[in-house]
């Protein structure tokens, strides 16, 4: 999600090999020093970790099968290359600027048309669902690709419980706004505080998950702790992260990026490379850690999946 005026996207953006394996070394060293070594702790010892800005095993992750069987980006790429415009507006900033994040205690709102509204604890809203581990492509629109080893809980299981009204046709997730601790909520780049919304057919589908984790970890502060969205057939900018309430409503979210440039950031934001950005191609991406690009799937290689909550629509139109 760019907010660069220029007319074609900066040779920057797809990061030359050589920048990347600087940056690389960067990040090792950077890890190397990080507080706190990965370990299995209590929930009260992770809890702690993550507000911490430190690194700590999930318990009792097990795997799903609903994961890809592709080749997983190493941690420094998914942890040092990041979209996340709250901590600054570069790939890097995220990961420079949000160490010091406090993500515990966390408290999500529940509002609109549901039978539980109310403020919940965190811990409380994840803790009745089983933690899965999802290998899941994540495909950005400015042309780069990873392969991520997620943890979370499916959405889906989270709004049964919440019990939506009859009349709910969408669900809204809005972000923190804290310009304290996320400096870039001071610089007008986007109407903060940053919302995201999802069709209910959508959200309900069982590839939609709520991340908590990364690499069986806590999930870092960069990358959307302590809970983030995660829609792997959509652009990353639908993955909405630090999540601070999810309302249930019976019209369509109007979502951040929708806003600030409606041209170019639509509310489906479903990968389809036959449908241009105003600015480059989507024909092909670059998978972060490869030389040459590769072709862009339809829905991100998810079509047998998801390609049916589409089948009425005309997907050059409803981008």
């Amino acid at each position: 999600m760019l907010i660069r005026k220029t007319p074609d996207i900066r040779y920057s953006e797809v990061t030359p090999k050589g920048l990347y394996l600087r940056r690389r070394e960067f990040i090792h060293a950077a890890a190397a020093g990080a507080i706190g070594a990965a370990a299995t702790l209590s929930p009260v010892g992770t809890a702690r970790a993550q507000a911490q800005g430190g690194r700590a095993k999930l318990p009792n992750v097990r795997k799903s099968a609903f994961s890809t069987t592709e080749k997983i980006n190493p941690y420094e790429d998914v942890t040092g290359y990041n979209n996340f415009y709250e901590f600054g507006t570069d790939k890097d900033d995220p990961m420079r600027n949000g160490q010091k994040f406090i993500s515990r205690p966390w408290t999500i709102r529940v509002e609109g048309l549901v039978k539980t509204p109310g403020s919940y604890d965190i811990d409380t809203f994840v803790k009745p669902h089983a933690l899965e581990e999802r290998i899941y492509r994540l495909r950005c629109v400015e042309a780069w690709s990873m392969v991520i080893p997620w943890v979370g809980i499916p959405l889906a299981d989270v709004i049964k419980r919440l019990e939506p009204l009859p009349g709910a046709q969408f669900v809204e997730f809005t972000t923190l706004l804290d310009p304290k601790q996320m400096f870039g909520q001071r610089i007008p780049v986007l109407d903060w505080p940053y919302i995201e919304g999802l069709r209910m057919d959508e959200a309900m589908h069982p590839l939609a998950i709520l991340a908590v984790g990364l690499y069986g970890e806590v999930l870092p502060n960069q990358n959307g702790a302590p809970i983030r969205l995660v829609v792997p057939w959509k652009y990353g900018f639908k993955g909405i992260k630090s999540i601070v309430r999810i309302r249930f409503t019976d019209k369509q979210p109007r979502n951040s990026w929708e806003v600030a440039n409606p041209r170019e950031y639509g509310f489906y934001a479903n990968v389809n490379p036959t449908v241009d950005h105003p600015r480059w191609s989507q024909a092909s991406e670059r998978r972060l850690g490869e030389f040459l690009r590769r072709k862009t799937l339809m829905f991100n290689g998810y079509g047998d999946q998801v390609a049916g909550l589409y089948s009425a629509m005309d997907l050059r139109r409803a981008f």
